[in-house]
């Protein structure tokens, strides 16, 4: 799969739907690693006394980072993958401005595939993170020889 494709982009962005709701703006993807923008809006506030995002949101973003890292390990359309266990530490406050998630591959076994991602503010730098994360998933190829 050619990951510079415009479908690629689109399908990311436009067709799955949480990320279309998101927002989810894809800014680099390379294979073992993916770069987001995800903007801030009212709907993403967990925190109304402080305008801050909501945890529940940043996993979320986290978790679709992880598993579009897998993607650029598939095979065949047909591959499958799905969660297993995702785990953030929330290190700094979420601010209401637009947030940057980076994953990477980990490990990628046979039927496992691990991704280490980091949540950061779009004005901060990459090396001051608000959330760091590990996300382990089933990723079943089935054209394994490809």
């Amino acid at each position: 799969m050619d990951l510079k494709d415009d479908f690629v982009k689109r399908m990311i962005e436009d067709i799955v739907p949480i990320h279309k709701f998101l927002g989810l703006q894809l800014l680099q993807i390379e294979k073992d690693f993916v770069k987001v923008k995800v903007p801030f809006r009212p709907e993403v506030v967990g925190d109304i006394r402080s305008n801050r995002w909501h945890g529940g949101i940043i996993t979320t973003v986290m978790d679709s980072v992880g598993g579009i890292v897998g993607g650029t390990h598939l095979t065949s359309i047909k591959d499958k993958m799905a969660t297993i266990d995702i785990r953030v530490d929330f290190l700094s406050p979420a601010y209401a401005e637009a947030i940057i998630v980076e994953g990477r591959t980990m490990r990628l076994g046979s039927r496992i595939f691990v991704a280490s991602m980091k949540a950061y503010l779009e004005s901060d730098s990459e090396e001051k993170s608000i959330a760091e994360g590990r996300g382990v998933y089933n990723f079943i190829r089935l054209n394994p020889e490809a």
